[in-house]
């Protein structure tokens, strides 16, 4: 038996998991390839552009610079900028970087909860392998 009031069913929150599984797979992919075809060594700029060329082609919403207020006991005191919001659903921060960091999980955590968001991803075109430069963050609101 469902609980939760108005928040739907346990298959209604299995669907929106699957979806968003789904979705992640598909950004994940075309992030692969983009790094297949420009491999490391660019801008960050230029993956996001690239991404953005990649995920248009693959017919998945997203939109870029996206401004996030940052809220204080119920003040902005500033604003941040997230790389990418894929599907209104889905942050994808980016980095060319070599490693990934605590810091910037923290900074990934910082705009999940700005934007009252669940699932974000970390990725760095800065390695031999994308695989090893994807790192999956959640926020448990």
């Amino acid at each position: 038996m469902n609980h939760r009031g108005t928040e739907g069913t346990e298959d209604d929150e299995n669907e929106l998991d699957a979806a968003l599984r789904g979705l992640t797979r598909q950004v994940i992919g075309a992030a692969i390839e983009v790094h297949r075809v420009l491999g490391p060594g660019f801008l960050e700029s230029v993956y996001e552009e690239a991404l953005g060329v990649e995920l248009s082609l693959r017919q998945i919403p997203f939109r870029r610079q996206v401004v996030v207020g940052v809220d204080y006991k119920g003040r902005v005191v500033g604003e941040g900028r997230v790389d990418m919001l894929v599907a209104d659903r889905l942050f994808v921060e980016l980095k060319a970087i070599e490693r990934l960091g605590a810091i910037h999980v923290a900074q990934l955590l910082s705009y999940l909860k700005a934007l009252r968001l669940r699932h974000g991803l970390l990725i760095t075109f800065n390695v031999p392998a994308l695989r090893l430069g994807i790192k999956r963050v959640v926020n448990d609101v």
